[in-house]
């Protein structure tokens, strides 16, 4: 009677083990996203802006995004130039390995624009970033970003899928 539970516990400790091993085999998303949220717009309104906090595991580049609720989605800036506030697209950004990289208004965002409905409040909007590393191997990270009309306070991480 002493060997069964011994059998189970060997048993129990093998499957540990192996589901252990299999979630370390498994990679880890590229790029850590928090905070992230889409300013709402209203209808007739042809543009909004997504933000987010962007941490690399190891350098990459934010080469674009995709998204199913804008015809244009595109990586964008905003500077001073000189007493005018400028803004432009980029054709891409560098995320520093381990070096938190903020998307805000007035700074560095993500586009939506030629909108193809109302993004309204308390809804999500479905963004894929796409990465490129230094040896040029491409990722996408898909999430689901709530829809706000400011910036959340205490911002839960965006629900992410790696691809």
């Amino acid at each position: 009677m002493t060997l069964i539970p011994s059998l189970r516990r060997a048993a129990l400790c093998m499957a540990l083990a192996a589901a252990g091993a299999s979630a370390l085999a498994q990679p880890a998303a590229p790029v850590e996203v928090q905070d992230a949220w889409v300013r709402a717009a209203v209808p007739g309104q042809s543009g909004t802006g997504a933000f987010m906090k962007l941490t690399a595991h190891a350098g990459l580049r934010l080469v674009g995004v995709t998204t199913p609720v804008a015809a244009v989605a595109e990586v964008h800036e905003m500077k001073m130039e000189g007493d005018t506030m400028r803004m432009r697209a980029v054709a891409g950004l560098d995320l520093p390995a381990h070096k938190t990289v903020e998307f805000k208004p007035g700074g560095y965002h993500l586009m939506l624009m030629d909108l193809k409905q109302p993004i309204a409040q308390d809804t999500t909007v479905p963004l894929t970033l796409q990465f490129q590393d230094a040896q040029g191997a491409k990722s996408t990270l898909s999430l689901n970003a709530p829809v706000r009309s400011a910036a959340p306070a205490g911002a839960a991480p965006a629900h992410m899928h790696k691809h």
